[in-house]
């Protein structure tokens, strides 16, 4: 996410990362560049010029004359800066509340409401260990109840079920009611969307706040819309007394216009951010984190978070006790990584978090066929048990039986088995333990020249197109 903008800043920050010292005349010269980058991602005019001050302010300032690392110490100041525009600290939700504690949801129609619902329900239910009651007040888009109704169910959060014919506002009071029964810890209100902020809209849903009395009100808005999602944001803030901004699409935005803008136009923080369309796609914002991301220096932190939350333990652990005994790393295995890597939002997710991996994920995401890694778990679950435990037995017939199943090429069961091999030479150089064993054996798995390696059946390389 926010590749162009991070491409752009990182190539005017390289040239004064490694000055000797700082000079009015460099520094201008940079933050010039920072501005067109920063306009470019459609951030708020107003928001780049104080940001643009405030830089120069510090930059030209004791902070740097003092510094043994100029240039690194004004990478500094620009990240600092950064997330002083993005809020400073991650701001979590307020649920000091007798129960249930309502959240109400806010948008125009399109911005991913009733998807964020059941995001947000599955992270209290997981995380914070939440009873979640879900309400859809959208009378005017029958299909909104019953995708909440499908998404409820997929996330296991309590739906009460509204009508069209019934008004919002006793769809909401009904449903604080069932909820207090259930003793849900939270209820979650969806409300009506619009195509345009209109005067009936804010009418109704000032009404509803009203009626609910809601301890967050959050404004779900997608992010690609840039500095639009800002002035939005705050012509909802002048209705309702917002309480943060959750940005959706964030994956899909390489500007970044609106996460950089939103607090600044809206005096609201930014709590969460949308980055896929799974369920489990709703990270907390922490400006801080997003800030390195953007400066080419990675997200460890969120890394290391996702992988305590996403990667079950108890196969990493099986995994790690066989390898350790030189035991066959066999095509289950496969498997589990396979499933391990998607819950982490795939390879892309991975890379576009490690430091200096950015360019990488970008190249990934341009060359990689995703939906391989999809079909080469399709094919392992149509091998025998036997045949999974034993993959030299593939051959012939049987790889017939096993690309019929599941629908793929024997050009694409070989890719996998060649790939597995490659994976079982790897943990094999594993045995004796060391990162290096394994950054070598990785090598092998990655196409020669980067983008360049194709992955025909010849090709070693992960599944490119």
């Amino acid at each position: 996410m926010f590749e162009s903008l991070s491409e752009r800043l990182s190539l005017s920050l390289r040239t004064i990362k490694g000055k000797a010292r700082l000079t009015e005349e460099n520094i201008q010269e940079t933050m010039r560049e920072v501005r067109m980058a920063l306009l470019e991602a459609d951030v708020a005019l107003p928001v780049v010029k104080e940001f643009v001050d405030a830089v120069k302010q510090r930059a030209v300032g004791q902070d740097v004359m003092k510094s043994l690392s100029p240039g690194q110490v004004f990478l500094k100041i620009v990240q600092t800066e950064l997330e002083t525009m993005m809020g400073s600290a991650n701001e979590g939700l307020n649920l000091a509340a007798t129960p249930p504690a309502v959240i109400m949801l806010a948008g125009l129609q399109g911005a991913g409401k009733t998807t964020t619902v059941a995001k947000l329900a599955k992270l209290l239910a997981e995380r914070d260990k939440k009873k979640v009651t879900v309400v859809s007040a959208d009378v005017y888009r029958p299909a909104a109840i019953k995708q909440l109704e499908t998404l409820a169910a997929e996330v296991g959060a309590d739906f009460f079920p509204s009508d069209i014919g019934q008004k919002p506002v006793d769809i909401a009071r009904a449903a604080l009611e069932h909820a207090r029964i259930k003793f849900s810890d939270v209820l979650i209100v969806d409300t009506a969307g619009r195509l345009a902020v209109d005067k009936e809209m804010m009418a109704e849903i000032a009404e509803l706040h009203a009626a609910v009395t809601p301890v967050e009100t959050l404004f779900v808005v997608d992010a690609m819309t840039g500095q639009d999602a800002a002035n939005t944001a705050k012509a909802f803030g002048e209705t309702l007394p917002l309480t943060g901004v959750i940005l959706t699409k964030v994956d899909a935005d390489t500007r970044g216009g609106a996460a950089l803008s939103v607090r600044s136009v809206t005096g609201k923080p930014i709590k969460f951010l949308g980055v896929g369309e799974k369920t489990a796609a709703l990270d907390p914002f922490h400006p801080d984190r997003l800030a390195s991301r953007i400066l080419g220096m990675g997200d460890m932190l969120s890394l290391i978070e996702e992988v305590e939350q996403k990667v079950d333990k108890k196969k990493a652990e099986k995994l790690a006790r066989k390898v350790k005994k030189g035991k066959k790393f066999d095509l289950e295995d496969f498997r589990d990584q396979l499933q391990q890597m998607n819950n982490m939002g795939g390879i892309t997710g991975m890379l576009d978090k490690l430091p200096g991996m950015g360019n990488m994920a970008q190249m990934a995401q341009q060359n990689l066929d995703m939906k391989m890694f999809t079909r080469m778990e399709v094919m392992i679950n149509s091998m025998t048990p036997k045949e999974r435990r034993n993959p030299e037995l593939i051959q012939g017939t049987r790889k017939r039986r096993i690309t019929q199943g599941s629908g793929t090429q024997v050009q694409d069961l070989n890719r996998l088995l060649k790939q597995h091999k490659q994976m079982q030479k790897m943990m094999k150089k594993m045995k004796g333990g060391g990162m290096e064993k394994m950054m070598r054996g990785l090598e092998g798995m990655m196409p020669p020249g980067g983008a360049g390696g194709a992955g025909g059946a010849g090709g070693g390389g992960l599944p490119f197109r």
